[in-house]
């Protein structure tokens, strides 16, 4: 079932296959550019050639298919805002992501960091956040909406952000890129979660961007806590998600019973 009516405002109605082509076509067009310009994701935030090459390049151009894709679409309403009906207590795990983010920027290593090297840390980050939530918590959610209810939607729109990461094992990272998939879907739970208790993306893309940026700004700091913290909040991401949607549905169907029309269905 649908989670929410589709729009009467967007120019094409939602389906399934729009939402993995908008998907696959994002893949193809970042990872082209991350070949072409030689990746090694080790070394991504290494020096101002590298962040501007595997960094900002890919994701500009992913940018400029996302944006493409969405407008022909006419998906940016849905994909951006939706009618909050998670409890304000869901916001809680993407609050502490983003004090472990703030706290492992404070007490990172910088000296290696140029005044270049900030500017495309910072247009990379942003970057980042507006492509990934995008094509995979936005217009990919808006797809998935038309035929799964909501646990269908958070499960397979997370699994394909996870997938996403999976080329990462052949461009430098090895075997430890299947380890990145199950982070990345723990932790796109908790970004899932930002969208859903706020009811807009934007605070995903803000939250999913800042967390990037501190990574990538201080990976090679002694004391990386996001590193660190990362295993830890995926699990919990991943376990919390399953547990919010079943008492949403609870409270839904609660509300039939009383003749109230809920918010959200699934």
């Amino acid at each position: 079932m649908a989670h929410n009516p589709l729009s009467p405002n967007v120019r094409i109605q939602p389906r399934v296959g729009l939402g993995v082509l908008g998907y696959f076509l994002y893949l193809a067009v970042f990872y082209a550019i991350f070949v072409i310009n030689g990746v090694d994701y080790t070394r991504v935030g290494e020096s101002e050639q590298t962040l501007l090459l595997w960094y900002v390049l890919p994701l500009t151009g992913g940018a400029i298919l996302a944006i493409i894709v969405v407008s022909i679409y006419g998906w940016w309403g849905p994909a951006i805002h939706e009618r909050r009906s998670l409890s304000r207590w869901a916001m809680t795990l993407p609050i502490i992501m983003m004090i472990i983010a703030v706290v492992n920027l404070l007490f990172g290593e910088f000296g290696r960091v140029t005044p270049l090297m900030w500017v495309f840390l910072i247009i990379g980050s942003a970057l980042v956040g507006f492509n990934e939530e995008m094509i995979n918590r936005g217009q990919l959610i808006v797809a998935l909406r038309s035929r799964f209810g909501e646990t269908g939607v958070w499960l397979l729109s997370t699994a394909m952000f996870a997938v996403f990461h999976l080329p990462n094992v052949f461009l430098g990272i090895g075997l430890g890129g299947i380890v990145q998939v199950f982070f990345a879907f723990g932790l796109g739970s908790i970004f899932y979660l930002a969208r859903r208790s706020t009811g807009w993306l934007i605070s995903g893309m803000v939250l999913h961007g800042f967390w990037d940026f501190t990574v990538f700004s201080t990976h090679s700091s002694a004391f990386p806590l996001a590193g660190m913290a990362a295993p830890l909040l995926a699990i919990v991401g991943a376990i919390t998600v399953p547990i919010v949607l079943a008492r949403e549905k609870r409270r839904n169907a609660a509300q039939v019973v009383v003749g109230k029309v809920p918010a959200t269905q699934g």
